[in-house]
């Protein structure tokens, strides 16, 4: 049994099937891949996972809890973390700032004490700032820039600190929606080496949406491949990549 369980899920919208019957099982401390074209399902899976889409069937396991009746934020709290295809941050709030408010499902002072920055809300505030500070933005590389607004930020940077608020939610299992989309060679290959030191060094999981598959055959240990809502295969980067349904669905006709 895995840490993540997705079991003959199906959801639609109005009379569009979007997923049919999609099962995966995610082992713990591995980097799952899910890939196939354009629409074809695989964003609506991590929804899914995150309790932002209810499906119409199928059961969601998260350490051998059932998920249908945790809401979003429940689900955060007990360990799920998720980055965005499109950047989904506070532009005009501080790097660090930014990769703080990761950390809300786990702080213990009410939101009216941290308001008014109370003797409680104080403290657990200034050790929130040590842990990002200290672990997450040294982390990432990023210690230079923590005091600048978001919005003076290239894109590759912008995807860095989304990723660190995600961190900052102290995840057992990271959803990625593309971590690379827009990025250039030195940016992608960067996060490709973080993905794999958050999984070998803090003991993450990481279930990762991604087009590129020179990243998907270089840092996925276990792939499955989405098409038209359905799984059409799983397995290795290397088996998945030689298999007949998937070249002809994504990867197109070898030559030669």
């Amino acid at each position: 049994m895995g840490i993540l369980e997705v079991d003959t899920l199906s959801l639609s919208f109005g009379g569009l099937q979007v997923l049919s019957d999609v099962s995966l099982d995610v082992s713990e401390g591995r980097i799952f891949a899910i890939i196939g074209p354009n629409g074809a399902g695989k964003t609506s899976i991590l929804n899914c996972i995150g309790g932002f889409y209810r499906p119409d069937a199928g059961r969601i396991a998260f350490d051998g809890r059932d998920l249908s009746r945790v809401s979003t934020d429940r689900r955060a709290a007990l360990g799920l973390a998720r980055t965005f295809q499109n950047i989904a941050l506070f532009h005009g709030m501080t790097v660090l700032d930014n990769i703080k408010l990761g950390a809300h499902a786990h702080l213990k002072t009410g939101l009216l004490a941290s308001v008014l920055y109370w003797g409680a809300a104080h403290h657990e505030e200034m050790q929130l700032r040590r842990e990002v500070e200290e672990e997450i933005i040294d982390f990432l590389e990023i210690e230079d820039i923590r005091n600048l607004p978001v919005r003076a930020l290239p894109y590759g940077l912008q995807k860095r600190v989304e990723l660190g608020r995600a961190l900052a939610m102290r995840p057992r299992v990271l959803l990625m929606d593309e971590p690379v989309a827009g990025m250039n060679a030195e940016e992608t290959e960067d996060m490709a080496r973080f993905i794999l030191d958050i999984k070998e060094e803090r003991d993450v999981t990481i279930i990762l949406i991604e087009h590129d598959m020179n990243v998907i055959m270089d840092i996925s240990d276990h792939v499955a491949v989405i098409n038209f809502g359905r799984k059409i295969a799983e397995g290795t980067p290397e088996a998945v990549a030689d298999h007949p349904e998937v070249i002809r669905a994504y990867l197109g006709e070898k030559k030669g």
